[in-house]
C-alpha cells in the first residue's frame, strides 16, 4: 500500500509541476469555466471535436496540485476518445473518486482513486472532469462543484 501511496504522490507531483495539455485552443468547439467555491480552484476547459472525435482537449487555471494534475491526466486520456467514450469515462471516473471502486482498468486515472477517503479533495480531484461535461453539454453557466 506504501509503493501505491508513493505512485500516487509522485505522479501528482509531476502533473501539477509539467502539466499536459495546459493551454488555450484557439477557436475551441466547446469550452467550460469551472470553479471549487470551497478552496478556490479556477479553470477553464477547451474542447476541439469534430465528427464527435475529441481531436484536442485542453485546460488552464490555477488550483491546488490535486486539481491541476487531474486536469492533466483528463485531457491526455480524452484526447482522441469519442465524445461517448469521453461520457462513459467521465462516470468511471466519478465513481472512483466518490467510492475508491472500479470495474475497468483506468490507467493513470487510477492513481485519483485514493481521493474518495477525503471528500474536499473529491472536489479537487472532480473539477476539471466536471467542467469537461459542462463543455461538451454546452453549458453557458460557470460549472461549481457545489
Amino acid at each position: 500500500m506504501d509503493l501505491f501511496r508513493d505512485l500516487y504522490q509522485q505522479l501528482i507531483i509531476d502533473h501539477n509541476q509539467n502539466p499536459n495539455n495546459f493551454r488555450i485552443i484557439e477557436n475551441p468547439s466547446h469550452s467550460a469555466e469551472g470553479k471549487n467555491p470551497l478552496c478556490g480552484d479556477q479553470l477553464s476547459v477547451f474542447i476541439f471535436e469534430s465528427n464527435g472525435i475529441i481531436k484536442d482537449i485542453s485546460f488552464i487555471g490555477s488550483g491546488c496540485a490535486i486539481s491541476k494534475a487531474s486536469g492533466s491526466i483528463m485531457t491526455s486520456t480524452l484526447k482522441g476518445k469519442t465524445i461517448i467514450e469521453a461520457k462513459d469515462i467521465f462516470k468511471q471516473f466519478h465513481t472512483l473518486v466518490t467510492t475508491g471502486e472500479s470495474n475497468n482498468d483506468l490507467g493513470k486515472i487510477s492513481v485519483l482513486g485514493g481521493v474518495h477517503k477525503y471528500p474536499a479533495r473529491v472536489k479537487c480531484a472532480s473539477l476539471a472532469w466536471h467542467t469537461f461535461q459542462g463543455a461538451i453539454n454546452n453549458s453557458e453557466d460557470s460549472i461549481k462543484t457545489e
